[in-house]
């Protein structure tokens, strides 16, 4: 598998970076399995594995711990997460100080490491001056606990914002974010991916299969089935609501691109990562998968190349920049100003 420069970090990653967010009980709560499936995606040459210490409360953490464990942490580029609610207390969650500090040591600590390579904040806070997280980030890469530091869903003028901050402030700046992108939610092309590429920054997408949207598991003539697990169903109801007119828009959607992959010869996977990796901004893709199948599926679009035709074929059914059901943007989950209802009054 080819390597990707991770904007101009100097550091080398994977076109497909392993997500681990259905490690657990948000996902497949077998721990062995799970570690098998890492092993798998590092002996394929991914390189690269993000997780989060939301991620069944740090259970994804441990269990990335222990696949990693034996000689095989020096040959990945580790990525984790901190900012979403970690339990009740009110303090262990955000930007602060005082949060990042202990989310940083409690990551470290559950994946078995010394250092973390790429420590993204989930979301940003806007209860926290960015210069607060800029600063304790900063004290942490030169602590030597995290080599570099994102942002995930994070707006194109919260980038900015932080780009500036850090050089009027001398802090270090942030290096990649990542934000959701795939052929059904393609509200970062207007600016995230541009300001992205602007800055020089490492761009890791998640749900780049629109949540098995575009798996092939979704097709006319079939209900439309909410995953199996009980965290993914109440978390992410809005995506799976059969009612929704936005999201029969999106079966319309995923049924023309199934047809149009297996015109081209490929599998609707392979089509949906092939195109989100094909963005001159994107390092990397970040693929979840929840059993060996779905990972082996996932690795079969490994140097999968869409010709004009295709990606001329998929703009006419999803048109640039468009997100066809607006809840895939997660914007309720980290910049609500921009929801429908906050942009009127």
């Amino acid at each position: 598998m080819d390597h990707r420069p991770l904007g101009r970090t100097g550091v080398a990653v994977s076109p497909f970076c392993l997500g681990t967010m259905m490690f657990g009980a948000f996902g497949n709560p077998d721990h062995e399995d799970s570690v098998k499936i890492v092993h798998r995606a590092l002996d394929a040459g991914i390189n690269f594995v993000d997780t989060a210490d939301f991620y069944s409360a740090g259970e994804s953490e441990r269990i990335v711990g222990k696949a990693l464990a034996g000689g095989r942490r020096d040959g990945v580029v580790l990525a984790t997460k901190a900012g979403l609610p970690f339990g009740d207390d009110p303090n262990m969650r955000g930007t602060s100080r005082r949060w990042i500090t202990q989310a940083v040591e409690g990551s470290l600590r559950r994946l078995g490491t010394d250092w973390i390579d790429l420590f993204q904040i989930h979301r940003l806070d806007p209860a926290v001056d960015v210069d607060e997280t800029l600063g304790v980030l900063s004290d942490l890469v030169h602590a030597g606990k995290i080599r570099m530091f994102g942002t995930s869903t994070a707006a194109a003028s919260e980038i900015v914002e932080a780009q500036w901050t850090a050089e009027r402030r001398g802090r270090e700046r942030v290096r990649t974010e990542q934000p959701p992108y795939s052929i059904l939610a393609r509200a970062a092309e207007y600016d995230v991916l541009p300001t992205c590429l602007r800055h020089g920054m490492g761009v890791l997408t998640y749900s780049p299969l629109a949540g098995g949207w575009l798996t092939g598991r979704y097709r006319k003539g079939r209900d439309v089935e909410p995953p199996g697990s009980v965290a993914r169903r109440e978390g992410f109801a809005a995506v799976y609501d059969a009612t929704s007119r936005a999201n029969a828009a999106k079966l319309d959607a995923a049924e023309a691109l199934a047809v149009l992959a297996e015109e081209a010869g490929l599998s609707l996977v392979q089509l949906a990562l092939a195109f989100v990796t094909r963005h001159p901004a994107v390092t990397s893709a970040i693929v979840g998968p929840r059993t060996m199948e779905h990972l082996d599926s996932y690795l079969a679009a490994a140097g999968v190349e869409l010709s004009e035709d295709v990606l001329d074929r998929i703009d006419e059914i999803v048109p640039p920049g468009h997100t066809v059901n607006i809840a895939d943007n997660m914007w309720n989950t980290s910049t609500r100003a921009l929801e429908p209802a906050s942009r009127r009054r």
